[in-house]
């Protein structure tokens, strides 16, 4: 699937969306009419001479009716709008789910985070926080306002049952909403049907709370026993038609990506098989897909499969299973496997990645790789099996000494510490004894154990360290962001010459650990931004040029794939003038970005290759305009 389409199509939906909501809204006025009509037509206690269905049709009694409908529906859906501020984790949390951590020495738990990270790392996307759900049945869900707040929820049942390969293809079909806007539409939905649903659950604990008193002697009821009893009865009415709106709406949106998501799974990893072994698994699960959580019922979009009996044909939020297997294999017999049944745990293993086979590295994957304009569309958010094998390699050739360090919360910092430090010897000394002021001693003690380690990190391998940290990163306590945030800044402002790649790691680790952002304000066309446009093509040109000649022309073949005019800045940019360089990029439509990104690759690939440094500062800026840009090259 397209990357910039399917976000379009995401955004034509959440517009849709409202426009249901509005027809929602508006059968609720009218069921919540007619119950007052049928009410006073019963109980007929209006003045004498009036009909009581013109006193029900009364403009002023309807208007009243259609604000306390609306006010109780917006002020339900920003009730859960600023409840799901925080993202993906407030989705996983609502749903009982703990974050695994990332040292985790259970077997089950450490498989699950290393194909969310190889993943992850392929697609150039964030590494996500992976929750895991304690349910039996084999599910998943993807959720968050963006990529850098996604959270990944995969329940109990699934790590215990499905094979890797399994495993990798429901990690997959999930990723697959994380790149093409799912969640967010997802999260909007869960926001704008709280509020229509509201009614009905007011009507539903009125009349539990009546079932509780039913103790109470008959004769202490009264006649306001059968108001509240009609009133509960009124409201659950009401609320049927918002709870039938809100189902059809969800299966309306739902049905149809989750198609998307099987196809794009399958393109992501060339084994269809996999994915279909783990549907037939779901269906051959003694619990199925069935979520028991108390709110499983508001996030049932979500789910990788069904995990709610009962909402078939056309309130089903996912095809069913038979018919999502055959389009993975045409020819399945329809047989099952035998009934899954949860295995005993695979015991404990260490916090280092699982052995893997020997795969190039990146350096060796974007060595003499020229991505092609005519390809990038196809493959911006769209990583292939060579993507995950790239991102293997890579992840095979860091010191494992390193990759348990990204695992852990002081250790991690550390890592982040070295891989900015600078290459100057005077630079480094420099930002230790900064660091040696600002850091914490355990974070201090976790650096120069690792220092011999970081010093050689080759070229490629900072971008997947760094990604590997970020979900611990973004745990950190307030105070403890706050110490991390300006031991970066203090960093950055020791280095003596901060390059491209250094502002452009250091933008990352900010914006990753932070949660990132949507993208808001007015677009701009390229024309109005054309002063940032050449501060960031002319770092891009320098840094992969080996004299300013070079860098001259590295620019202009980038200028001219934009179609403008720009003016070479010999002068490098401050690390300032860079970010606001890149903030107004940000603005550019989705087709302008695309062309950005085409006059990077043109800029960075002047000379006819990409080296690994050059792919990492690329893939650095694309993940900075929100263009997750896959590991491997194109050619």
């Amino acid at each position: 699937m397209d990357f910039f389409g399917a976000q379009a199509r995401a955004k034509r939906l959440t517009a849709w969306l409202v426009v249901l909501l509005v027809v929602a809204v508006l059968g609720m006025i009218v069921a919540a009419v007619a119950v007052i009509a049928l009410a006073m037509l019963l109980l007929d206690g209006g003045p004498p001479g009036a009909e009581p269905l013109a006193r029900a049709l009364d403009p002023r009694l309807l208007g009243a009716v259609a604000l306390g409908v609306l006010l109780v529906v917006a002020a339900g859906s920003l009730a859960r709008h600023l409840q799901l501020r925080s993202g993906g984790a407030a989705v996983a949390e609502a749903l009982g789910g703990r974050i695994i951590n990332a040292a985790t020495h259970d077997a089950d738990e450490r498989r699950l985070l290393n194909v969310v990270e190889e993943m992850a790392i392929a697609s150039g996307l964030p590494v996500p926080a992976v929750y895991l759900l304690d349910e039996p049945g084999i599910n998943a869900f993807a959720a968050g306002h963006t990529p850098q707040d996604a959270v990944i929820g995969v329940t109990r049942g699934a790590i215990r049952c499905l094979s890797r390969d399994e495993l990798q293809g429901v990690v997959a079909h999930e990723f697959s909403h994380v790149l093409h806007g799912d969640m967010r539409l997802n999260l909007r939905l869960v926001a704008l049907l709280y509020g229509i649903l509201v009614i009905g659950l007011v009507g539903r604990l009125l009349l539990r709370g009546m079932a509780a008193r039913r103790v109470v002697r008959s004769s202490r009821r009264g006649s306001g026993h059968a108001v509240l009893l009609g009133a509960g009865l009124a409201l659950m009415l009401v609320g049927f038609v918002g709870t039938l709106c809100g189902n059809l709406i969800k299966a309306a949106v739902s049905r149809q990506r989750e198609f998307l998501a099987d196809a794009s799974a399958v393109q992501y990893t060339r084994n269809p098989a996999g994915l279909a072994d783990a549907l037939k698994r779901v269906a051959a699960h003694a619990h199925g897909s069935e979520l028991r959580a108390s709110r499983a019922e508001e996030f049932s979009h979500f789910y990788f499969s069904r995990g709610l009996p009962g909402l078939r044909g056309l309130t089903a939020t996912h095809p069913p299973l038979s018919t999502r297997i055959r389009r993975l294999e045409p020819g399945w017999d329809g047989k099952l496997p035998e009934p899954s049944v949860e295995r005993e745990p695979a015991g404990t293993t260490d916090a280092s990645a699982e052995p893997t086979q020997a795969r190039p590295t990146e350096t060796e994957a974007w060595e003499g790789a020229v991505l092609g304009p005519a390809a990038l569309m196809q493959r911006v958010g769209q990583p292939r099996e060579q993507d995950l094998q790239q991102a293997r390699g890579a992840l095979a050739g860091i010191a494992p000494v390193l990759l348990e360090a990204a695992h852990d919360p002081y250790a991690a910092r550390a890592v982040i510490y070295g891989v900015l430090m600078g290459a100057h010897p005077a630079s480094r000394n420099r930002q230790r004894r900064v660091l040696d002021e600002a850091a914490l001693p355990g974070v201090l003690a976790e650096l120069t154990r690792l220092e011999p380690s970081l010093a050689g990190i080759r070229p490629g391998q900072r971008l997947p360290l760094i990604e590997l940290c970020l979900p611990l990163l973004r745990q950190l306590s307030v105070a403890q962001h706050a110490r991390f945030r300006d031991c970066l800044e203090r960093l950055m402002a020791a280095e003596d010459e901060p390059g491209a790649l250094q502002w452009a790691l250091h933008r990352l680790i900010v914006a990753g650990s932070e949660g990132g952002a949507p993208r808001r304000g007015r677009r701009l066309p390229l024309e109005r931004i054309e002063a940032p446009l050449a501060h960031l093509l002319s770092s891009l040109a320098q840094a992969g040029s080996q004299g300013e000649a070079q860098a001259v022309e590295a620019f202009r073949q980038a200028a001219d794939a934009l179609g403008l005019g720009l003016t070479f800045e010999p002068r490098p940019a401050t690390p300032q003038e860079l970010d606001w360089a890149l903030d107004r990029c940000r603005q550019l439509s989705d087709d302008d970005r695309l062309r950005l990104l085409d006059a990077m690759v043109q800029c960075v690939a002047q000379d006819g290759r990409i080296h690994a440094e050059e792919a990492e500062l690329l893939r650095a800026v694309a993940w900075s305009l929100d263009c997750p840009l896959p590991m491997a090259g194109l050619g």
